[in-house]
Protein backbone atom coordinates (compact mmCIF):
# COMPACT_ATOMS: atom_id res chain seq x y z
CA UNK A 1 0.00 0.00 0.00
CA UNK A 2 1.71 3.62 -1.11
CA UNK A 3 2.43 6.20 1.38
CA UNK A 4 -0.48 8.37 -0.43
CA UNK A 5 -3.25 5.72 -0.44
CA UNK A 6 -2.04 4.78 3.45
CA UNK A 7 -2.94 8.68 4.26
CA UNK A 8 -6.50 8.95 2.07
CA UNK A 9 -7.53 5.74 4.19
CA UNK A 10 -6.35 8.04 7.53
CA UNK A 11 -8.14 10.84 5.98
CA UNK A 12 -11.23 9.00 4.98
CA UNK A 13 -11.28 7.68 8.80
CA UNK A 14 -10.79 11.03 10.06
CA UNK A 15 -13.87 12.50 8.10
CA UNK A 16 -16.46 9.18 9.28
CA UNK A 17 -15.55 10.38 12.68
CA UNK A 18 -15.96 13.91 11.98
CA UNK A 19 -19.78 13.64 10.87
CA UNK A 20 -21.10 11.37 14.03
CA UNK A 21 -21.20 15.13 15.47
CA UNK A 22 -23.20 16.44 13.19
CA UNK A 23 -25.32 13.45 12.46
CA UNK A 24 -26.20 13.30 16.65
CA UNK A 25 -26.50 17.24 17.04
CA UNK A 26 -28.98 16.75 13.58
CA UNK A 27 -30.52 14.18 15.22
CA UNK A 28 -30.99 15.96 18.76
CA UNK A 29 -32.49 18.45 17.30
CA UNK A 30 -34.90 16.47 14.87
CA UNK A 31 -36.10 14.25 18.25
CA UNK A 32 -36.85 17.67 19.64
CA UNK A 33 -39.17 18.14 16.75
CA UNK A 34 -40.88 14.96 16.03
CA UNK A 35 -41.52 14.65 20.24
CA UNK A 36 -39.20 11.45 21.34
CA UNK A 37 -35.70 10.62 20.50
CA UNK A 38 -36.83 7.67 19.40
CA UNK A 39 -39.22 9.14 16.34
CA UNK A 40 -35.95 11.12 15.29
CA UNK A 41 -34.06 7.25 15.56
CA UNK A 42 -36.43 5.98 12.86
CA UNK A 43 -36.60 9.17 10.57
CA UNK A 44 -32.57 9.12 10.73
CA UNK A 45 -32.81 5.07 9.49
CA UNK A 46 -35.37 5.62 6.98
CA UNK A 47 -33.30 8.42 5.21
CA UNK A 48 -30.31 5.96 5.57
CA UNK A 49 -32.06 3.60 3.07
CA UNK A 50 -33.00 6.33 0.78
CA UNK A 51 -29.79 7.48 0.36
CA UNK A 52 -28.28 4.24 0.38
CA UNK A 53 -30.56 2.26 -1.86
CA UNK A 54 -29.95 4.45 -5.34
CA UNK A 55 -26.24 4.14 -4.69
CA UNK A 56 -26.49 0.08 -4.55
CA UNK A 57 -28.82 0.30 -7.72
CA UNK A 58 -26.37 2.65 -9.26
CA UNK A 59 -23.11 1.17 -8.83
CA UNK A 60 -25.32 -2.07 -9.77
CA UNK A 61 -24.52 -4.53 -6.91
CA UNK A 62 -25.65 -7.97 -7.40
CA UNK A 63 -28.14 -9.18 -4.80
CA UNK A 64 -26.85 -11.08 -1.45
CA UNK A 65 -26.63 -14.95 -1.10
CA UNK A 66 -30.33 -16.24 0.23
CA UNK A 67 -27.50 -19.34 1.48
CA UNK A 68 -25.73 -17.11 3.33
CA UNK A 69 -29.18 -15.00 4.67
CA UNK A 70 -30.47 -18.01 5.94
CA UNK A 71 -27.34 -19.78 7.33
CA UNK A 72 -25.54 -16.75 8.64
CA UNK A 73 -25.14 -16.94 12.57
CA UNK A 74 -27.16 -14.37 15.01
CA UNK A 75 -24.29 -12.23 15.75
CA UNK A 76 -24.06 -11.02 12.41
CA UNK A 77 -26.97 -9.21 12.72
CA UNK A 78 -26.58 -6.71 15.61
CA UNK A 79 -24.69 -4.15 13.82
CA UNK A 80 -28.24 -2.76 12.54
CA UNK A 81 -29.16 -3.23 16.84
CA UNK A 82 -25.92 -1.47 17.63
CA UNK A 83 -26.69 1.35 15.36
CA UNK A 84 -30.07 2.35 16.65
CA UNK A 85 -28.15 2.09 20.48
CA UNK A 86 -25.79 4.82 19.35
CA UNK A 87 -28.36 6.71 17.73
CA UNK A 88 -31.04 6.52 19.86
CA UNK A 89 -28.25 7.28 23.03
CA UNK A 90 -26.91 10.27 20.82
CA UNK A 91 -30.11 11.95 20.77
CA UNK A 92 -31.16 11.43 24.66
CA UNK A 93 -27.54 12.12 25.54
CA UNK A 94 -26.16 14.77 23.47
CA UNK A 95 -28.24 17.52 24.89
CA UNK A 96 -27.35 17.06 28.42
CA UNK A 97 -23.68 16.41 28.10
CA UNK A 98 -22.72 18.93 24.67
CA UNK A 99 -21.20 16.97 21.55
CA UNK A 100 -17.49 17.08 22.38
CA UNK A 101 -18.85 15.68 25.84
CA UNK A 102 -20.80 13.35 24.66
CA UNK A 103 -18.23 12.37 21.25
CA UNK A 104 -15.43 12.04 24.03
CA UNK A 105 -17.26 9.58 26.03
CA UNK A 106 -18.64 7.43 23.22
CA UNK A 107 -14.93 7.45 22.18
CA UNK A 108 -14.07 6.53 25.05
CA UNK A 109 -16.58 2.99 24.75
CA UNK A 110 -15.16 2.86 21.45
CA UNK A 111 -11.56 2.87 22.42
CA UNK A 112 -12.00 0.22 24.78
CA UNK A 113 -14.05 -2.05 23.06
CA UNK A 114 -11.96 -2.18 20.10
CA UNK A 115 -8.98 -3.03 22.14
CA UNK A 116 -10.58 -6.12 23.03
CA UNK A 117 -11.71 -6.58 19.87
CA UNK A 118 -8.47 -6.53 18.44
CA UNK A 119 -6.69 -8.42 21.32
CA UNK A 120 -8.66 -11.54 20.86
CA UNK A 121 -8.99 -11.19 17.36
CA UNK A 122 -13.30 -10.95 17.68
CA UNK A 123 -15.72 -11.61 14.84
CA UNK A 124 -12.83 -12.21 12.46
CA UNK A 125 -10.50 -9.10 12.81
CA UNK A 126 -6.71 -9.68 12.65
CA UNK A 127 -5.10 -10.32 15.91
CA UNK A 128 -3.23 -7.18 17.46
CA UNK A 129 -2.58 -7.88 20.91
CA UNK A 130 -2.65 -4.93 23.71
CA UNK A 131 0.96 -3.78 24.17
CA UNK A 132 2.72 -1.28 26.92
CA UNK A 133 2.74 1.47 23.53
CA UNK A 134 -1.28 0.26 22.71
CA UNK A 135 -1.87 1.09 26.46
CA UNK A 136 -0.56 4.07 26.97
CA UNK A 137 -1.65 5.57 24.21
CA UNK A 138 -5.50 4.37 25.37
CA UNK A 139 -4.49 6.00 29.04
CA UNK A 140 -3.75 9.01 26.73
CA UNK A 141 -6.54 9.27 24.90
CA UNK A 142 -9.06 8.64 28.14
CA UNK A 143 -6.94 11.29 29.54
CA UNK A 144 -7.77 13.88 27.28
CA UNK A 145 -11.80 12.16 26.87
CA UNK A 146 -11.83 13.43 30.90
CA UNK A 147 -10.07 16.72 29.86
CA UNK A 148 -12.89 17.46 27.30
CA UNK A 149 -15.53 16.20 29.54
CA UNK A 150 -14.42 17.48 32.79
CA UNK A 151 -12.71 20.92 31.95
CA UNK A 152 -16.23 22.61 29.91
CA UNK A 153 -18.80 23.88 32.87
CA UNK A 154 -21.73 24.63 30.92
CA UNK A 155 -22.65 28.23 29.97
CA UNK A 156 -25.65 28.36 31.62
CA UNK A 157 -24.13 27.52 35.03
CA UNK A 158 -21.31 30.19 33.92
CA UNK A 159 -23.73 32.60 33.54
CA UNK A 160 -25.82 31.67 36.63
CA UNK A 161 -22.23 31.84 38.81
CA UNK A 162 -21.31 35.48 37.17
Amino acid sequence: MTTWHWLGLLLLAVFAGAVVPFQSAINANLGRGLGHPLWATLASLTVSILVLLPVILALRLPLPSMAFITQAPMWMWAGGAFGVCFIALALILLPKLGASGFIALAMTGQILASLLLDHFGLFGLVERHLTAPRLLGVLMLIGGVALIQFSAAPAKALAAAG
